[in-house]
């Protein structure tokens, strides 16, 4: 089989298939496999991402500049319009050596496109952070057809070379699911050297996947990311468990797309990889901002700054926030008193015996307030029965008196008629 020359140098004839020889012209796009990517349909004009995620505001604060993110996937496509002269070289982890500049696959230029592709006039597609550098180094190999998981030795190899290369974050497209000392000590080695690790928690979250561990997104000091749609759910292959710590868009992302001859190739994707380049892409914006702050203190701002989102184990800390992120800030200070005010002594004579007098006051009140209640319900009643007029008592019975009094009558005297 006649291989394939990434980069010509000059005019030469390489590799002879059937006895003919087949030149490669000075400055033309390499030879592509027959089964390379190619650009897909838009079917917006719109990109929902941008629009969740305040692109086009926290560009106003941060873009990027000076910080270098490392893609690890197939490789990142550097002659790509929008990625023009901010992707290196690179190196390639699965062969040990030799660039990473070309992605036939297409994986390693989606995830370029979220995090550092140039805006363009009328453009779906701008990259969160597009003043960034991308490092690609690819981890799995570049055949054209996408892998789910990549070797972990081939993957520490790539964590290496990220950090030899001068990565300031390193955003992992493409898990292992296999626990390895090699991969163990490539992640902690970048942790001490405060390269903050984002990785994608994979898409194998499928009844039929089985939704295996992903790793290095199950390490402790690692980022681990879900994806999510525009409704804000779930990705349905959106792997799920405690190492996910924050979701980004991941479903129907207006992106780059690598592999084809053209040089401004776009295509709609979906993957917890798009994923993860938007929070290595807020975690470049932070960088870029705020100068190179230790890891734990990096995760907690973008954990902390997250938008609220649906409960489980599928959506960690909630949706990353790079605006909030950017702006945002974290402190370390206690609250202080207010000025005013002292802190209410703890003995007992103090608050108990207020709230006792509180209490005592309160049920006076009310208990005159019910016995007014009753005298006037009471005198209401009593009012409608005397038809609202006042009840008083009669008049005394007058007698008639002699002006003369007559002569007194004498009890004991016999009466002449008695007499007689």
């Amino acid at each position: 089989m006649l291989p394939i020359l990434r980069r010509a140098t000059a005019s030469v004839f390489a590799g002879v298939l059937l006895g003919v020889a087949t030149p490669v012209v000075l400055g033309s796009a390499p030879a592509l496999a027959a089964d390379c990517a190619t650009p897909g349909r838009l079917s917006t004009d719109t990109s929902w991402a941008r629009a969740m995620l305040s692109i086009d505001s926290v560009t106003a604060f941060s873009r990027g500049d000076g910080v270098e993110v490392a893609v690890l996937s197939t490789g990142v496509r550097a002659g790509h319009r929008q990625l023009a002269g901010r992707v290196l070289s690179g190196r390639d982890a699965v062969t040990g050596n030799g660039a990473a500049d070309t992605d036939c696959t297409g994986t390693g230029t989606q995830v370029a496109g979220v995090i550092a592709a140039a805006a363009t006039a009328n453009g779906p597609v701008t990259g969160l952070a597009p003043q960034t550098t991308v490092l690609p180094v690819r981890v799995v190999p570049d055949t054209g057809s996408t892998q789910s998981a990549a070797d972990p030795a081939q993957l520490a190899r790539g964590i290496d070379f990220a950090v030899q290369g001068g990565a300031d974050v390193i955003v992992v497209a493409v898990p292992a699911y296999q626990d390895t000392a090699a991969l163990r000590q490539a992640v902690a080695s970048a942790v001490q050297k405060d390269v903050p690790v984002i990785a994608a928690a994979g898409d194998l979250g499928s009844a039929q996947d089985g939704n295996p561990a992903p790793f290095p997104a199950s390490y402790p000091d690692v980022i681990g990311v879900g994806a999510i749609d525009e409704d804000g759910k779930t990705y349905g292959k959106s792997q799920r468990g405690a190492y996910v710590d924050l979701v980004a868009p991941g479903v129907a992302v207006p992106t780059l797309q690598g592999g084809d001859a053209s040089a401004q190739g776009l295509v709609e994707a979906d993957g917890t990889a798009l994923a993860a380049g938007y929070v290595g892409a807020a975690a470049a914006l932070v960088r870029s901002r705020s100068g190179k702050m230790p890891i734990a203190d990096l995760t907690e701002l973008l954990t902390a700054s997250a938008s609220p989102t649906m409960t489980g184990d599928g959506f960690g800390a909630g949706v990353v926030n790079p605006y909030a992120a950017v702006t945002g800030r974290l402190t370390a200070e206690k609250p202080k008193a207010l000025p005013a005010l002292e802190p209410a002594a703890a003995a007992r004579t103090g608050a108990e015996n207020q709230r006792r007098t509180v209490a005592f006051i309160g049920a006076t009140i009310a208990a005159v307030a019910v016995v007014a209640v009753l005298m006037v319900t009471a005198a209401v009643r009593r009012s409608r029965r005397q038809h609202w007029r006042p009840a008083m008592a009669p008049p005394p019975v007058e007698h008639e008196e002699p002006i003369e009094p007559g002569p007194p009558v004498m009890l004991l005297e016999e009466s002449a008629d008695q007499r007689r």
